[in-house]
């Protein structure tokens, strides 16, 4: 076999590179970190955009679709951006608006009375006679309030001693309002441009990759992208339903906070199987301080209601459209939440999909091919024995 000098050099390039980044892994490692965080605002603005292109694009499906004039030719895009930034900011507000006031609302409550349950709590315990004396009598010689109080008055007293921290605060802050600004306005130009940008790429493609090469990264990117957007639109749709349904059966059996809870479990049923879970324990949380027992039958209509999403729901809205059996949407579940927490978890489930279905395509193909060769050599040796056999069949007759 010839081997071409321009192999040879590219072989010698690699090697090289290699050899400097393994050498000055620090400095490489420094030099990407800088890269990364200067790109920062770019990769959010394709995330955005990414999240917002999915209402976009039912939008144009549905933004007057049999007008062809130009002004709805010209307006479409626009008018279907517009509609979906409104559509997340609304959904963001309604959220925000249910949730927050009443978890405030919440956490004060607690503050005011968790020194009485906890005093309830302690003569509940002596009564039935559970616990031992010593332990009762070390839990009640500690005051609760004062304790609180001066975990109040330190943080409060501490604010006054941090004034470089409040300068470096609201620096991070208008870091941050930049970066979100700029992640925004990178995704409208994105989204405006979609359909030249893409043409572009294909162009780019084309004249810099070979043909394999081009049609495994399309195939990939192709996966990639319908497991992603099945997941997100399953997901979603999937927490509006366990949202609703956690609002509604709250409402019938007359537990309180029953829209803030619907909304944070709609919010936490976002990250698979855990999330849902996150959502009963805070609810469950907060009506423990009106009333134990209805938090106890909550506990048991959470139970069922899980049931029933896990079992009906999950499987028909979400199960089917990423195709991945159970084990591994834990198994994803699992792994990314080990290696990068919450977002780990939302993440890990698509990207598993993706993983498994080019894994199942390229399996199948493999098994494809060996039945059709195994089919061409038995139709092969098939004509071979009847060629044989031909001229005995003829001396026969003869």
């Amino acid at each position: 076999m010839k081997i071409e000098w321009k192999t040879c050099f590219k072989i010698g390039v690699s090697l090289f590179l290699l050899f400097i980044a393994v050498t000055y892994w620090k400095n490489v490692a420094a030099l990407l970190s800088a890269v990364l965080g200067a790109a920062a605002p770019l990769l959010l603005g394709c995330v955005v955009a990414y999240v917002i292109n999915i209402p976009m694009s039912f939008y144009e499906r549905h933004y007057f679709p049999k007008k062809k004039g130009k002004f709805f030719a010209v307006s479409r895009r626009p008018v279907c951006l517009l509609g979906a930034f409104l559509t997340v900011l609304a959904v963001a507000a309604l959220v925000i608006g249910l949730v927050i006031p009443q978890l405030s609302d919440c956490v004060s409550l607690i503050a005011a009375e968790f020194p009485v349950m906890f005093k309830k709590f302690l003569d509940y315990a002596q009564q039935l006679d559970f616990m031992p004396e010593k332990i009762i009598a070390s839990l009640s010689s500690i005051d609760l309030r004062s304790q609180m109080s001066s975990i109040i008055e330190k943080l409060t007293s501490g604010i006054g001693n941090v004034v470089g921290g409040v300068v470096s605060v609201v620096a991070s802050v208008f870091s941050g309002v930049v970066t979100a600004f700029v992640s925004i306005i990178f995704a409208v130009y994105l989204l405006m441009a979609k359909d030249t940008l893409g043409a572009q790429w294909k162009r780019i493609m084309k004249r810099y990759a070979s043909v394999k090469l081009n049609n495994k990264f399309g195939y990939i990117v192709s996966v990639l992208n319908d497991c992603f957007h099945r997941y997100i639109v399953g997901q979603c749709t999937e927490a509006v339903i366990l949202g609703a349904l956690c609002t509604v059966g709250m409402l019938i059996f007359r537990f309180p906070y029953a829209f803030m809870i619907g909304a944070l479990t709609a919010f936490t049923a976002l990250i698979p199987i855990a999330g849902a879970y996150i959502g009963a324990g805070v609810g469950a949380f907060m009506i423990l301080t009106e009333s134990p027992i209805k938090a106890l039958l909550f506990l048991v209509f959470i139970v069922v209601l899980q049931q029933i999403e896990g079992n009906l729901i999950y499987p028909k809205v979400v199960g089917t459209s990423i195709g991945l059996p159970g084990i591994w949407v834990l198994a994803a579940v699992t792994v990314g939440g080990g290696i990068f927490g919450i977002l780990g978890m939302m993440l890990g489930v698509p990207v598993a999909a993706a993983l498994y279905r080019i894994i199942r395509d390229d399996v199948n193909k493999v098994d494809a091919a060996v039945k059709k060769d195994t089919s061409e050599k038995k139709e092969i040796g098939g004509s071979e024995t009847a060629g044989k056999a031909s001229p005995c069949k003829k001396k026969g007759k003869a």
